[in-house]
């Protein structure tokens, strides 16, 4: 250690800070350094020790320490923490700039937050027990340094960082938690692995060897943008088509940019130095690729994401959708990509509030289908289960209203609020959207996706819209070149309303289930869309044709015209129809009937020579092309039909000429029925295709409704198992006081039969209640007496009165003591008392008999 340079000891930490050089501050503002955010509580001191110990002096990234200190107590953290680490440990002051190879610590009652480097100390807001400091400081982490931050969660009770860390997530971070097995406290940092934010587990003591790795791996030279060469386009592809088979789900039409941000983490997650090193490591581990799975998905959430927006649809989206309805009525929003739930139960409470502010005088009810790729994450949505920490993002008054408080922890959504909603797995690519909608809810969705796969998404959502419908994005997304169909409402929040427009079959692109990639298609599949469909056409009909001809899909609907095709196609009669089966003409439409469905078989093309068209008042020859497209990848599953005049065969004139002329009219009618017969083929074909299409629209309701039903199904089956725990709960209570109540049975009899006293037990109508096995002496009692009056029983007693007295100690509550004799000569102490509750109700008589027949014998021996 030079001269120049400290020692430990030498430190003063909490020291003022010295001014960076220009150069330094820049780089600082700039973010081109990480900052670790390192989040603990009780039992965290024991865990940053083994944390600092661990991590090497040199090359160290600026670590910045929140922990749940006392706000009336001076700390001494950042002198006990000195202890363990070469690094200079300071407490964190206001306007500070954070530099690597520091360790910067929050002071006692206040809220530390980032913005450009600088740290900033804010008073606190919450109230005591309801801070979430550790959460405020990594969201502020996340949102300065965003795939530079790195989050770390260490011993505490409780579930703050879980939010903090989320937030990371989405930016691209690192984020780390103790194994809870070797905490003081578990809470914290069980809280983030359960929630699925903790991309590293481990002991305190291997969590910075884990951080250097990552800082250091070869993949993050390439933080900056990267350019997509073949190679990198190529790995992808292998990774899409490896995610497909093993989950079912392509992301092919995702952003280029998205997928290899996030397949990067996980190389330095598990240092891989290549893309072809990992893709390998993918093949062998299933794991690896749920958890690949699992990141691609960004299921990153909150309550009340973006408050204005909310207070927005409540304040001005919601009531001029209920003004539409005067006369009340049910609802239907859906929210894809819902992930756990946090956006579609707010839209559950926004409605529920906005309703309670309108007051209206019709019923109005909103049913909510919520829907995502995840199914783990739909099924801790079902539960509404989440943690204390959302108390960061709902207001108290809204926990109030809508939550209960759950004994374990946490807090549970409301009953009214979670009928609401019906959650089930869906991926919007691929499956069937939800229709007839009110109000659909998509925010931060769309960014994820390419150009392609948004052009195919916003018509679509136009599709399941009502008229005058809502439709929610997110603050970064647009509805493009759409204007015709979506009006901004609120530009600011981005809530449009669905004009009443036709939709061109051109722009509506029903889901289906996604084309498998491949090395030449997947790539193309990113790069070749909608857009590229003319210029495609174009230079296949040139490189093959070059006379007129359409592009049209298996059902016949015409997808592109190239050239003028008005000698072959004419537009039908009535309602618009882009079907090349009704706009061919006369000659041509019966001659193309199945022919289309026959190429897209044969590898061959179809050539259908010499056919008569009927024209504009004559016929002409036509030669007819038929050749399903197998490349490119984008026309695929699309079939060309090329037109081409043929020249008119010459006369011939021979000897049978007359015979044949006489044939021709038998011949013209048959030719006529037949294309009658065709025709009618054709119409019934058309309407049983009409009817398949209503058949599957109706078999989508019933989807739906079979989907709300298994969702409240499931609703009254967590119900059930609550109620039946709640039961079995209150049984063994049942049962613990049963047994209490035997053991008090069998101490009284041994008691009472220890005594040796016989002793009645009589209700206010004088019937017996219980009686002594010594009462037996005196009445004849059998346990078939109970219920009965007393006075029904014989008795040796010499006491006529005694049902008299009984009752008179009932009305006055006074006690009466009698001797009295039997009739063979014994004698009796009588003591009637009144019967008392535990509550003090007077409720029968309790009679004593104490033998006295020896004391009497011997009083009698004294007098003689």
């Amino acid at each position: 250690m030079t001269a120049d340079q400290p020692s430990p000891s030498r430190r003063q930490a909490g020291a003022k800070q010295p001014d960076l050089p220009a150069e330094d501050l820049a780089a600082t503002r700039s973010g081109a350094f990480p900052i670790v955010g390192i989040g603990c509580s009780a039992g965290g001191l024991e865990a940053l020790e083994k944390f600092l110990t661990h991590l090497p002096g040199d090359g160290a990234p600026a670590l910045v320490v929140v922990q749940h200190l006392a706000p009336d107590h001076d700390s001494t953290l950042p002198e006990l923490l000195q202890r363990f680490t070469p690094l200079e440990v300071t407490s964190a002051a206001d306007g500070m700039v954070v530099q690597p190879g520091r360790v910067y610590v929050i002071p006692p009652n206040k809220d530390l937050s980032l913005l450009h480097g600088r740290l900033r100390l804010l008073e606190p807001v919450a109230p005591r027990g309801l801070r979430l400091p550790i959460d405020f400081f990594l969201r502020a982490l996340a949102e300065d340094r965003g795939e530079r931050a790195i989050g770390v969660i260490l011993s505490g009770m409780g579930s703050d960082g879980v939010l903090g860390l989320r937030a990371i997530r989405e930016k691209n971070g690192l984020t780390l938690a103790q194994e809870p097995t070797s905490a003081q406290s578990e809470g914290m940092p069980r809280s983030a692995i359960e929630a699925g934010v903790a991309e590293i587990v481990g002991p305190p003591e291997s969590l910075p060897g884990r951080i250097i790795d990552y800082l250091r791996h070869p993949a993050h030279e390439l933080w900056q943008e990267t350019p997509h060469t073949t190679d990198i386009l190529s790995a992808l592809d292998r990774i899409v088509i490896l995610l497909r088979d093993h989950s079912g789900n392509d992301f092919s039409l995702y952003k280029s940019n998205t997928l290899y941000r996030r397949i990067e983490r996980r190389m330095a997650v598990h240092q891989f130095a290549g893309l072809d090193d990992y893709v390998r490591y993918l093949r062998g581990t299933p794991q690896e690729l749920d958890l690949l799975f699992k990141e691609l998905l960004i299921g990153v959430t909150r309550f009340f994401r973006d408050a204005p927006v909310w207070e927005t649809l409540r304040d001005e989206g919601l009531p001029r959708l209920l003004a539409r309805h005067p006369g009340g009525g049910a609802l239907r929003a859906w929210v894809p990509a819902c992930s756990t739930g946090e956006e579609a139960y707010s839209l559950a409470i926004v409605f529920s509030e906005a309703l309670a502010r309108l007051a209206p005088n019709a019923r109005f009810t909103l049913q909510i289908y919520a829907t995502d790729l995840d199914p783990d994450a739909i099924t801790r949505a079902r539960k509404g289960l989440y943690p204390d920490n959302i108390a960061a993002d709902v207001s108290a008054e809204r926990l109030a209203r809508h939550f209960v408080a759950e004994e374990g922890g946490g807090y549970r959504v409301a009953t009214e609020i979670r009928e609401m909603v019906v959650f089930a797995p869906q991926n919007v690519i691929s499956d069937p959207p939800f229709t007839k909608l009110d109000l659909l809810c998509c925010r931060n969705l769309l960014i994820y996706f390419g150009a392609e796969l948004q052009k195919q998404l916003l018509p679509l959502f136009y599709y399941a819209l009502n008229p005058n419908g809502l439709l929610l994005l997110g603050n970064a997304e647009t509805i493009g070149n759409y204007n015709h169909l979506f009006a901004p409402l609120q530009r600011e929040a981005r809530l449009f309303e669905r004009l009443d427009q036709p939709l061109s079959v051109m722009e509506l692109r029903f889901p289906d289930k996604a084309p498998h990639p491949n090395h030449e298609g997947a790539g193309l599949s990113r790069e070749a869309g909608v857009e590229d469909l003319g210029r495609l056409t174009d230079q296949l009909i040139q490189q093959h044709f070059a006379p007129a001809a359409v592009l049209v899909n298996a059902d016949g609907d015409i997808l592109y015209i190239s050239g003028r095709t008005g000698n072959y196609l004419e537009p039908a009669a009535g309602k618009s129809n882009m079907n090349l089966h009704a706009m061919a003409r006369e000659g041509l439409r019966e001659a193309l009937i199945g022919v289309i469905h026959m190429a897209l078989k044969e590898p061959q093309p179809i050539q259908l020579n010499g056919l008569r068209v009927g024209t504009n008042g004559g016929t002409r020859r036509v030669d007819v092309t038929v050749q399903a497209v197998e490349r490119p990848a984008a026309l695929r599953g699309r079939v060309i039909v090329v037109f081409k005049d043929a020249p008119t065969p010459p006369q011939r004139h021979r000897a049978g000429q007359q015979a044949a002329d006489d044939n021709c009219p038998v011949l013209e009618q048959e030719l006529r029925q037949t294309r009658e017969a065709l025709q009618v083929t054709q119409e019934e074909m058309q309407t049983t295709v009409e009817e398949l299409r209503s058949s599957n629209e109706e078999l989508q309701s019933t989807n739906e409704e079979l989907q709300s039903t298994n969702e409240e199904l499931t609703t009254s089956k967590e119900e059930l198992q609550s109620l039946n725990e709640e039961l079995q709960t209150v049984n063994a209570e049942l049962q613990s006081k049963v047994d209490d109540l035997t053991w008090v049975r069998n101490d009284m009899a041994n008691l009472l039969n220890s005594t040796e006293i016989a002793t009645i037990f009589l209700d206010n109508k004088m019937r017996l209640r219980r009686f002594t096995t010594h009462a037996t002496k005196l009445f004849k009692l059998i346990a078939g007496d109970v219920d009965r009056p007393l006075s029904h029983v014989v008795t040796d007693l010499d006491y006529p009165q005694l049902k008299d007295d009984a009752l008179e100690v009932l009305r006055t509550l006074v006690f009466r003591e009698k001797v009295v004799a039997t009739f063979d000569g014994r004698w009796y102490r009588v003591r009637i008392m009144p019967y008392r509750t535990q509550e003090n109700v007077i409720d029968g008589v309790v009679i004593t008999f104490i033998d006295i027949t020896e004391i009497k014998l011997l009083e009698a021996e004294l007098r003689g």
